[in-house]
């Protein structure tokens, strides 16, 4: 898949003193795809050029994926939604259809609650919110165990070590091996995925997200508080056979949405929902933002 060849360019463009690696196509209204662990804007392949047809579609790298700036800090959800708001900003936009799928769905829970006047629409892909997953985890020993990595990432540097030297059946199990439809990753896709997480200064970037997410200023910040309802019309697609999250996850979040709130589960679709049933997601993205 070559850029030219798909009518996609790349660009590197500042944002948050930090420069993001972006993928781009289109033109019209701005749609920007946050893409998940361990993952990097070819996690969206089969969504760019549908949607490019219709609106603006730009693909980040976030921050310490990829070929985006790898910082030592900065991993934070204020942080992380502060880059997107950048980026939104230094495009030449005031407002964006935001679609985020796992950690890029995070991070979009976080931004429509900060910068609710930067969304047009919220579309969630198998993320829970940040403070239900909380919740979950500590009340939920299913969630507990679905978990147990996040816990196992908090030990400083041996997590980088382990998972280098065991890079590709890692890479491979987690996508070829989770997914529900076999056929969604080649083995070319998985050599692209693990050639990214091999750059260097990579592991350590992402794995800062989980660092973060788990510091005790982060529980602190975040215990007892309830989120401010967001106010822009949200949709949630959630593949009901996710290994990483409980469907439970799902329950109660029309109470985080003051506007309008959609939710569907997909069966016989696991966690890579996006490119487990490409279609399928992007005919809801489409009739989401026409409609």
């Amino acid at each position: 898949m070559t850029a030219t060849s798909l009518g996609w360019q790349h660009h590197f463009i500042e944002t948050n003193n930090i420069r993001l690696h972006c993928v781009t196509q289109g033109e019209g209204e701005l749609v920007v795809l946050l893409h998940g662990f361990p993952e990097f804007w070819y996690s969206w392949r089969h969504q760019i050029p549908a949607l490019a047809k219709h609106f603006k579609v730009v693909v980040p790298d976030l921050r310490g994926y990829n070929d985006s700036d790898k910082p030592a800090t900065g991993y934070d959800l204020d942080t992380l939604s502060g880059d997107i708001r950048g980026l939104i900003e230094r495009l030449g936009y005031t407002q964006a259809h935001i679609v985020g799928h796992d950690w890029g769905g995070t991070i979009a829970w976080h931004l429509a609650h900060k910068f609710p006047h930067l969304l047009d629409r919220l579309v969630i892909l198998n993320a829970p919110h940040p403070q239900q997953l909380m919740q979950e985890m500590i009340g939920n020993v299913d969630q507990l165990r679905r978990s147990w990595y996040l816990l196992a990432l908090q030990v400083p540097a041996l997590p980088e070590w382990l998972i280098r030297q065991n890079l590709p059946g890692i890479v491979k199990g987690l996508f070829q091996g989770q997914a529900i439809r076999k056929g969604a990753f080649t083995t070319k896709d998985t050599e692209i995925y693990q050639a990214a997480l091999e750059k260097p200064g990579v592991l350590s970037a992402v794995l800062n997200y989980y660092r973060q997410f788990l510091s005790p200023q982060t529980w602190l910040a975040n215990w007892g508080h309830s989120p401010t309802p967001i106010t822009v019309p949200t949709l949630v697609l959630w593949g009901e056979e996710d290994f990483l999250f409980s469907q439970k996850l799902t329950e109660r979040m029309d109470r985080l949405v003051s506007a309008s709130f959609n939710l569907k589960l997909l069966r016989h679709c696991g966690h890579w929902i996006q490119q487990e049933v490409p279609q399928t997601v992007n005919r809801e993205l489409l009739d989401f933002f026409k409609s």
